[in-house]
């Protein structure tokens, strides 16, 4: 079986590339830019192109017809509208990744199914992620486009912790603030509940629904088995840097009010302030191997490991330093006023 995969290197993808790469059933095509080409595995093919090239992407794909096309950096409608173009006639399937932000916020029941509605007023992003969804539903209903859509949460490799909380450039600011003893910005009360999901566990969910035929028109949420509340992923985090945390609580609307360059009225208040605990029953009767293989205590040492080992991972923040500073000043000292 063939598969092509537009993008191929990310957290979600390079998992799922590596995990084929084992697999003697898949012949494997990439189709990205070629920055991380030093990542991919010996026997995966590239295509060194620019998706929004379709003249390009044509010539590049030749005559060849595909199992599988993956799309793992879709965010808006016009990219999804641009692979039917270029893919409605190539492919058997086509897996679009979507995001399980798109459930409405706040949800009914925090338990999520597929059957959640998709509403998030707080998040454009999830907008326009939603809009991609019913665009691919309409042309699955009209044109017999073979779609399925993938929901991960928050899913994360070795090259970053998973946080709530954090600047620009990632994770790597807040991992020193935890070394040096300083005080750490954790949204709300930190007692609402959270899926974490190692790239790894989520491949094997991903891998079960290609070329799977009882997958075709059909959307599944992927995420790990693992709740924890954002105070226990904090301090499993400071457990494996072998520091304790100081951790300071503050509402997720005020961070949305005074960080507005850090969109936190979208990744909290329309995704992570909300509890939920996602019901993998659907994913699970194609993918009966599907579990959390890499709990977090575990993956966060794998990702720690290799963020200290790498210097590139270690993008200093100072921006974000001040910022989280700045919070904590400004509301000690309303709390001294009263």
């Amino acid at each position: 079986m063939k598969a092509l995969f537009i993008g191929g290197t990310g957290t979600i993808s390079s998992a799922i590339v590596r995990r084929l790469s084992k697999d003697s059933s898949w012949e494997v095509w990439l189709i990205n830019r070629g920055n991380r080409a030093d990542t991919v595995p010996g026997n995966i093919h590239q295509i060194v192109c620019d998706i929004n090239d379709e003249e390009a992407v044509l010539k590049a794909v030749g005559n060849m017809k595909f199992d599988c096309v993956g799309e793992f950096i879709g965010f808006t409608p016009d990219q999804v509208e641009r692979d039917y173009r270029l893919f409605k006639d190539k492919t058997r399937q086509y897996i679009y990744i979507s995001s399980a932000s798109a459930y409405n916020k706040p949800a009914a029941n925090y338990v999520i199914t597929e059957g959640t509605s998709l509403a998030n007023p707080y998040w454009e992003y999830s907008r326009n992620k939603i809009a991609c969804e019913e665009y691919l539903m309409e042309r699955y209903r009209e044109d017999g486009f073979p779609v399925t859509i993938v929901r991960p949460s928050h899913t994360y490799d070795e090259r970053s912790i998973p946080l709530g909380v954090h600047g620009k450039n990632g994770s790597w600011q807040v991992i020193k603030r935890m070394m040096e003893g300083r005080p750490i910005i954790i949204h709300g009360d930190g007692e609402s509940l959270w899926h974490l999901t190692f790239n790894e566990d989520f491949a094997v969910g991903y891998t079960a629904l290609m070329g799977n035929r009882h997958a075709i028109g059909e959307a599944f949420q992927i995420t790990g088995d693992e709740v924890l509340t954002w105070n226990q992923i904090y301090q499993t985090i400071a457990d494996a840097l072998g520091v304790e945390l100081n951790a300071y609580h503050v509402s997720s609307d005020f961070l949305a009010a005074c960080g507005p360059e850090y969109d936190f009225e979208g990744s909290l208040t329309g995704d992570k302030a909300v509890s939920v605990v996602f019901d993998n029953s659907k994913i699970k009767r194609l993918a009966p191997e599907l579990k959390t293989t890499v709990p977090l205590h575990k993956g966060v040492r794998i990702a720690l490991e290799y963020i200290l080992n790498h210097k590139e991972c270690m993008r200093e923040d100072p921006e974000f330093d001040r910022w989280c500073d700045k919070i904590i000043e400004n509301l000690e000292n309303a709390k001294a006023s009263v």
